[in-house]
């Protein structure tokens, strides 16, 4: 999922064509909740155990129908839905499983495939369930982002069809299998199907999203340049995994250091308290690492940019502009340890539902011809796509000129923020979760990222994460509370019923 920042403020009641509810869950979909819990609890998590050890992360040039650890994964779905009684679909890039022959359909929108992730930073394996590190977690990749959701809702079908409830809608839940990189097979796949008329997507936070930031990238190139020189200089300077993740490494290498410069900067490094360094003087070259905190790219706030921070440190002189120090000045000078682009010409900006704009350096990659820096944006509504290009341009010139550096293979892509503006559904997911979580008064949401759901008629997302919680999707420590997992249960269960019956 590409996620994610919560404001819990109401858009203006004139956008959504609302129909009727009652205000309280019906005692059918209740009783129908408890039951699932109490009947499918570990048989859920076994099933989520069975998807994860699946790593369903995207390989490069391997369509997802050509992937044998994609149709490993598909083949297991196929098990489960057989199992459940559930009826099963494999359209290539899309899964379909479904429950009920009604000709209306309820469509429930999730993804299979994960973010990479790295072994070495996990307590077992990512792709094994660890129900002991933490007691009451379930840690593993795709736990929350996306396979725990695909575990709730073959579940809450399964209780739905225990109890042989009469459904008006068809329940189909749809897995794709390139969310997480790729959009294009998704939009090519729906111009030739036809989807459900309504459609939840479970792949976001409670209590439910109707708006989502447009993604956006800022990519440019550093090219190979040497220096000969005697004083300290950046030899290298690395950082980052993947597009939507808060890196939480990154590694530079000085120089002509010396340790009159090591105990400068060690000194410097006691004033931080959000992150960590480690230093090494070996023959004149000093190595500093930074050990940040990973988070997903939407939320930069929930994380600590190793990147940023690195910069920040070593950022009491102007370095020489060899390739790694006209790429540590330029961050210094255009981002800093902010978030919300201040320092970056004329960017910034902000809606007073969707929030600020987001800028968060994420991955350094070296390439033949110099050090590629791809900057992870996430924009509201409220400035033209158009007037925001030409800010970066004017910002990324501005900075070239003045430091006479030319970079290269320098691109902006930035998509369009969305807002749900017929949303049927919305009052009845919103009593749903006032009465299972006990918060009064829930008000529909804004993410920093995206989700299939703008891809679907009149969708509108239903967690799995709560609101004002620590998103955990993208990190190196992905988990779901095993209280989360069984609540969800019970409200997507509850939602099932309620918005098919």
């Amino acid at each position: 999922m590409l996620k994610k920042l919560s404001l819990l403020t109401l858009l203006t009641p004139l956008m959504f064509t609302t129909s009727t509810h009652a205000n309280e869950v019906s005692t059918l979909a209740d009783k129908t909740a408890n039951y699932a819990v109490n009947t499918y609890k570990t048989d859920m998590v076994n099933s989520l155990a069975q998807l994860v050890k699946h790593n369903t992360v995207v390989v490069d040039g391997v369509p997802s129908p050509e992937n044998p650890v994609h149709i490993a994964f598909k083949q297991e779905l196929k098990k489960q839905a057989t199992e459940l009684g559930l009826d099963f679909k494999d359209d290539g890039f899309v899964v379909i499983i479904g429950l009920g022959n009604a000709k209306e359909r309820l469509g429930i929108i999730t993804h299979g495939d994960v973010q990479p992730a790295n072994p070495s930073k996990w307590k077992q394996s990512p792709y094994t369930i660890d129900l002991t590190s933490k007691p009451g977690l379930i840690i593993g990749r795709g736990t929350e982002d996306d396979k725990g959701p695909i575990s709730t809702a073959l579940y809450a079908m399964k209780a739905i069809k225990d109890k042989k409830i009469q459904l008006n809608k068809r329940l189909e839940l749809y897995i794709y299998m390139a969310e997480e990189s790729d959009w294009a097979p998704l939009e090519e796949y729906i111009k030739t199907h036809d989807l459900p008329e309504t459609n939840i997507t479970i792949d976001a936070e409670y209590p439910a999203v109707i708006a989502e930031k447009g993604y956006g990238t800022i990519s440019l190139t550093f090219p190979n340049k040497s220096i000969n020189t005697q004083q300290a200089y950046l030899k290298s300077f690395t950082g980052g995994f993947f597009g939507s993740q808060i890196p939480e490494d990154a590694v530079v290498i000085i120089e002509n250091a010396d340790v009159k410069l090591l105990q400068k900067l060690m000194n410097k490094a006691k004033a931080y308290n959000n992150i960590g360094f480690s230093f090494d003087l070996t023959d004149q070259k000093l190595t500093i690492s930074a050990l940040g905190k990973s988070a997903h790219s939407s939320k930069p706030e929930d994380g600590v940019n190793a990147i940023t921070y690195l910069a920040d440190l070593i950022s009491f002189k102007r370095w020489p502009t060899n390739t790694s120090g006209a790429l540590v000045n330029f961050i210094n000078d255009n981002i800093g340890t902010g978030l919300y682009g201040k320092k970056f010409g004329d960017i910034a900006f902000s809606d007073e539902f969707m929030g600020p704009l987001t800028v968060s350096p994420t991955v350094l990659k070296q390439l033949d011809n110099g050090m590629q820096l791809n900057i992870n944006i996430r924009r509201p509504r409220g400035k033209d796509t158009t007037v925001l290009k030409e800010q970066i341009t004017q910002a990324i010139t501005q900075w070239s000129n003045s430091n006479e550096y030319v970079l290269t293979d320098v691109s902006t892509t930035v998509k369009e923020p969305w807002v749900q503006q017929d949303a049927p559904q919305l009052e009845t997911l919103l009593t749903i979760f006032s009465h299972y979580t006990g918060i009064k008064s829930a008000k529909p949401i804004s993410i920093g990222g995206g989700t299939n759901s703008r891809m679907f008629p009149r969708a509108i997302s239903f967690g799995p994460s709560m609101p004002n919680t620590e998103y955990s999707g993208h990190t190196e420590s992905e988990f779901i509370t095993m209280d989360q997992f069984m609540l969800n249960l019970k409200m997507y269960t509850a939602a099932f019923i309620e918005l098919a019956k």
